[in-house]
């Protein structure tokens, strides 16, 4: 009996320590860069494994002053953290998979997650899952009410606070990446093979696998779950492996996405709209191109990397096949992603299909994840370095904005513009002592960048 009590005790415990509403206390440390004397706010500043999320997505809270991210200090689960204040709340209880998704318009996340009472199939492998598949659920959060009681010291049940949207139906083997569409009533997940094979237009021949990490074959599908209803819809069916869904917020319907292949893709950038019309490459690419990280940026906008990170003619200057630590070096990639031809970030116009070269570092990797301001002002990408760079888009000049965030870094700084155009965030393991575990990070923009004028 007495055996009982301690495991039973234990397991409330554990409960305890997951709880929606959890209070952390502020990390808030302030900085200067130093290399280059940006202003520097870390938002948290131990080594609890924090992680952004993907400059794909929203960041911010609707009402500006939260971040959404996730840390080991409530594992599986996800965080806010006030920018002003540095107080962290837990706004998740019960896991998630895959995407966080932020609403803008309303004081919202969203994500998908199995459900609660497969709570050990979560840690299952992928491979066990497919063995024996369980349906997802999506998941609304109402940030303000776990907010507002989790200050008040008030909490209530996890589902007073959470509301299950719906369940994808198991046959279309849901999972993956996540995004909220627009108008902030659909939410678009990755279908499966099988599932995606029923939907594929006749006579589409499947792609292999291409490159050396044997990703990229298909085919894959994109469905959508209307957040309040629950309805689900097909959207479109491609032959290969789907990555990276995001959606257009200034354009409810506008769906991008990347065939993901671990690194060069035949076409790595594609959009779609909700109905499944209109799907095309975003950024027609060459064979000697190396595209990589888009990102809807504004209404009509998606930045690209183009990567120039590899050596001409794949050997170095001994005549030694190029290899090394930094993705893309392995020779088995082909010839793309040197900088024989026009590489950088570059922002493609979804409407006129017209393309630019917004900047471009001199040496090293070049950019490589990207970001932009909605108003069409600057651009920022990171490097392999870890370093992050601002582009003016009117004057075309470009800065060194923050550097010294560690090369040995768990992660990639992932900087992701803020939307009023006056910060950028990013994940740095600049204050860790291991060089590796990483906390959340704003840069905020230079003022004498952000008094300046254009005729």
């Amino acid at each position: 009996m007495k055996q009982i009590f301690i495991i039973t005790g234990l397991c409330m415990s554990l409960f305890a320590s997951a709880q929606i509403g959890k209070r952390f206390p502020s990390e808030r440390k302030e900085i200067k860069d130093p290399v280059t004397g940006a202003r520097l706010v870390f938002l948290t500043s131990t080594q609890a494994g924090d992680s952004k999320i993907y400059q794909t997505h929203n960041q911010w809270t609707s009402d500006g002053e939260w971040l959404i991210f996730r840390s080991n200090r409530a594992r599986n689960e996800a965080l806010a953290v006030h920018e002003k204040t540095g107080e962290m709340v837990q706004v998740t209880e019960g896991g998630y998979t895959g995407m966080l998704n932020v609403a803008r318009k309303s004081m919202r996340l969203y994500f998908m997650r199995y459900p609660q009472r497969d709570t050990a199939r979560r840690t299952q492998s992928d491979t066990a899952r497919r063995r024996n598949p369980i349906p997802l659920q999506i998941v609304e959060v109402d940030l303000a009410k776990v907010f507002a009681d989790s200050k008040a010291g008030k909490m209530q049940p996890a589902h007073v606070y959470q509301r299950i949207c719906g369940t994808i139906p198991i046959e279309l083997e849901g999972g993956g990446d996540m995004a909220l569409d627009g108008d902030e009533e659909w939410a678009y997940f990755r279908v499966g093979k099988a599932a995606a094979a029923k939907h594929l237009p006749a006579g589409t021949k499947p792609a292999d696998n291409f490159g050396p990490r044997n990703m990229g074959a298909g085919p894959t599908g994109i469905a959508a779950m209307n957040v309040k209803t629950g309805e689900i819809k097909y959207v479109v069916s491609v032959p290969f492996q789907i990555g990276h869904i995001q959606t257009n917020p200034w354009m409810p319907g506008e769906i991008v996405f990347c065939w993901e292949t671990g690194g060069k893709s035949p076409q790595r950038t594609w959009t779609v709209m909700r109905d499944g019309t209109g799907l095309r490459p975003v950024y027609p690419e060459a064979e000697y191109e190396w595209v990589t990280h888009e990102a809807v940026i504004s209404k009509d906008e998606v930045a690209i990397a183009i990567m120039g990170h590899r050596k001409i003619g794949g050997v170095d200057t001994t005549g030694t096949a190029v290899g090394g630590a930094n993705p893309g070096q392995d020779p088995a990639w082909g010839p793309s992603g040197t900088r024989e031809k026009p590489t950088g970030l570059a922002i493609v116009n979804l409407r006129t299909r017209e393309s630019y070269i917004a900047g471009q570092t001199k040496s090293g990797s070049g950019l490589w994840h990207v970001s932009g301001s909605p108003d069409g002002r600057w651009a920022v990408g990171d490097d392999f370095k870890r370093d992050i760079y601002l582009i003016d888009r009117h004057s075309n000049e470009m800065i060194l904005l923050s550097a010294g965030h560690k090369p040995t870094a768990a992660d990639h700084p992932h900087p992701t513009m803020s939307e009023d155009g006056t910060k950028i965030q990013i994940q740095s393991a600049m204050l860790s002592a291991d060089g590796k575990s990483m906390n959340i990070c704003i840069i905020y923009l230079p003022d004498e960048w952000l008094k300046r004028t254009y005729k």
